[in-house]
Parts: C-alpha cells; structure tokens; sequence
C-alpha cells in the first residue's frame, strides 16, 4: 500500500474535516478542490483563509492577526517595503526574457556569487527551486558520467519528473529514480552514532556504504543530493563542521556534492549565509530557490566553472524568464535588505533566543524530547517518553492546530511528524517569542488533557 506523503498529507485538511467548518470556509475548500483538482493541500483541519501580509504577520479574511512561524517563502518577511518598491519600478519599467541583455542581472549575479566560496564563480537562473535542483541533477551527472545521487530518506528538492524521483518525502506513490539511493539523516538525537566518534562520521559512513552498494550494483556514482539542515527530515542542523567528512567521502569516490539551499540559505541559519557555510565545506554545486527573491518566481544554481562547463559546453540551456528583471530587482532587494538589517545576525541571536525558552519549556513537559536548530530555523521533538523516544505523532498534529487556533501558524517535520517545524520569516524578533511560547505552551496543556 503506498505510503502518505510526510510534507503534504501529514499536517492537511481532509474531507472528513469539513462538517467542523463554517460555511464559508467549507464553501471556498469545496470549490477549491472543484476547480484545481485534489491534488492540492490545505494546512490544518480548519483552513485559514489568510488575505493579507506584513513583516512576521499575516491577516485572515475576518481580520484575524496570526503570527507566521512557517513560511520561509518571504524571507525578508511578507510585503517587504523595499522588495515592493523595486519589484514595482522595474515592473513600470520593463520585463521581458532572458535572451537579452540586461545589467541589472549581470551586477546581482557578481553581488550573489560575491557571498559564496570564490570557488563557485558561475551562476544561472530560474524560476523555482525545482528547477534548480533539476538542472543540478543534470550537472552532476554530465560532469561525473554517473546517473547514482544519495539522498536522505525523508528529502524533498522539487516537483519535476526528476526532482519528484529524488524526493522520497513524496511518499511510495511517487516512484524515487532507479539510480537514487537513501541514507538516514544525521539524527544526533536519535542515531547509535556513537561507534563511529560523531555523527558527522557517522553520515560520511552510510553514504560509503551506499556508494559501495552502487558500485556492486553497476550504478556509477554522480553525487550527493542534500539540504544542509534536513529540514524535511526532522531539521538536523548538528554541530558546525557535521557534514565535513560526507563532503570527503563523496569527492573521494569522485561524485559532486549538490547543496539544496532553498530552505537552510540567505542568513536563515544566522552562524553563516549559506546553511552549508556552518560546517567550511564548499560544495560543487548550490541551489536556491524563491526566498532569494523573497517569493517572486526566482531561483538559481550556482556551481563551480569546472563542474558546469561538461554541461554548459554540450547543452545550450534555455530559461524564458529565469532570471528575468522584475525577479532580478526582487532579489537584489533582498540581499540589500538582509545586510542593511543585519538579519543574520539577527538570526543568529534571535533563534538562540528561542530555543533557550523552548529548552526552559521542556523542565515543564516531558513529551519535549529534544529541542535543535541553528538561526531561525528550529526542531521542536515531541516524544511519548524520553527513554523511548517513541514518536508524538498525533500529539504534534493536536499541538500545532492548537497553536493555529491560538493564532501562530506552523507546521511538522520528519517521518513520523512528531517534530514541529519553526520557521519564521526572517523579520520575526524577540518580542515575538512570548506570543509562540504562550500559544504553545496553552496547546499543550489543552493536548496533554485531552488525550486518552
């Protein structure tokens, strides 16, 4: 029997939801899923039905103020002023596609490549992360003359045919590709890691053991597919320097290593730019994806001259409007904005912040088993016993919709959906915390005393 999608069916509203609904919500999902087909998710049991954005907040359609702990979509947080403007300029201006020249993607292509190791010194551009990734697999496999990409098992880099088949988060329906091999996270709540001196080594150890397999197997080797925090698999950010030996391991069995920084890039981590920057490594190839632009259809990969040239030299590569001026201008102002705000520092201190009160939680509530992240970008573990560490599952899901009724939005990670998954924008502060620590605090108490 195929297996459930852990990032679109974990947390979503399903038709046994709707009695529970108002009429005008159960009218807009009923319409909803008329008109664009089920394939499509909604968040949560009761829907929200959000019509306005601003900073670390959105609005719902009865004026609701909620705080968004989830959407790293906005990056600099939702309706930016200075993203607005310069998207809105160069709107009036002129849009068009990428066969012609335009300076102003020429000088953020130097600015971009600018924050990233002076080994990665070419860039393209897209339209969505999973393009990026798309191009990326491509890459890897022009360069290496190999077809097998190791991914982690609860991974997901896009929606693409290719990118779909390197996505087991996807669950069984959608097929992984038969080159790709999955290892486990490196989990250092969770993992025996302890045989092998550190977790780090650990991981380098499983994705040996899978090149090995390949190599048994007749699948040459191409790379290494990961997001630098695992976010999908339970947000795994470890300690600086976790992913050094996996990075050896892969360069010494001649693959690249494809770093997904869609979610874990631009300051989200705070102690680094890029999420893989925390650990001084320098992949072969980086991805990104629309918080760069902070929302608007942009994306790129950038990658060492050497590595995309066995591509670029054979293949001539055709985005319309990847890279195009609007989404350009959108870009810029974003990397202008996290610099004149400091937001990575602010990510830095602010996440740290937040964590200190959840681990403080956790004296009060023995179903926090464990508390991780780095920046703005935290893994909250609910447990069912510490000494188990048997998986919380339905108490994380009665958690968030409680917190979701108490107005902060989030969402779950990793594959049993236990671990609860915070987010926020990057315009998310301190004087933000108390409102996420009061509203999870009263979700579960009210879970706690519910449960059977």
């Amino acid at each position: 029997m195929p297996t459930r999608s852990t990032i679109m069916d974990t947390n979503s509203f399903r038709a046994e939801h709707a009695d529970a609904l108002d009429d005008v919500t159960r009218e807009l999902t009923a319409k909803r899923e008329a008109l664009l087909g089920a394939s499509y998710r909604l968040f949560y049991r009761n829907p929200v039905h959000v019509v306005r954005g601003q900073g670390a907040y959105l609005w719902d359609a009865s004026g609701r103020k909620y705080l968004d702990v989830y959407n790293n979509v906005p990056s600099v947080g939702h309706a930016h002023p200075a993203v607005v403007a310069a998207v809105s300029a160069q709107m009036a201006t002129l849009n068009t596609h990428t066969r012609y020249l335009h300076g102003s993607v020429l000088a953020y292509a130097e600015d971009l490549l600018s924050t990233l190791p002076g080994e990665l010194d070419q860039i393209m551009f897209m339209c969505t992360g999973s393009e990026a990734n798309d191009l990326a697999i491509r890459v890897a496999r022009a360069y290496t003359g190999g077809t097998g990409i190791i991914l982690t098992s609860e991974a997901y880099h896009g929606n693409t045919e290719l990118t779909s088949a390197h996505s087991p988060a996807l669950g069984s329906s959608q097929p992984l590709d038969p080159a790709a091999r999955l290892v486990s996270p490196p989990d250092g709540y969770r993992a025996d890691w302890a045989a092998d001196g550190s977790v780090g080594q650990w991981f380098a150890a499983r994705v040996q053991e899978q090149i090995d397999a390949m190599r048994e197997q007749g699948v040459p080797f191409a790379g290494l597919l990961i997001d630098s925090v695992f976010s999908s698999d339970g947000v795994f950010t470890g300690e600086p320097g976790m992913l050094a030996p996996a990075f050896d391991v892969v360069h010494r069995n001649g693959g690249v290593v494809i770093a997904d920084e869609v979610q874990p890039g631009f300051a989200r981590t705070g102690d680094a730019f890029w999420g893989f920057g925390r650990h001084g490594v320098v992949p072969d190839i980086v991805t990104m994806g629309k918080p760069m632009g902070a929302g608007m259809p942009i994306s790129g990969m950038a990658a060492k001259r050497e590595v995309l040239e066995a591509f670029s030299l054979k293949v001539p590569y055709f985005n319309t409007f990847g890279g195009n001026p609007v989404s350009i201008a959108a870009a810029q102002a974003v990397l202008d904005t996290i610099r004149g705000e400091a937001l990575q520092e602010r990510a830095r201190t602010v996440g740290a912040e937040l964590r200190a009160s959840l681990t403080a939680l956790a004296d009060r509530f023995d179903v926090i088993g464990d508390v991780r992240g780095a920046g703005q970008f935290t893994g909250l573990e609910l447990v069912t016993s510490r000494s188990t560490k048997q998986p919380a599952t339905a108490l994380a899901l009665d958690v968030i919709e409680g917190m979701r009724e108490r107005g902060v939005l989030t969402s779950v990670a990793g594959p049993s959906g236990n671990i609860l998954k915070l987010r926020p924008t990057l315009a998310f502060q301190s004087g933000d915390i108390d409102w996420l620590m009061e509203s999870l605090t009263d979700a579960l108490v009210q879970a706690l005393e519910t449960r059977p």
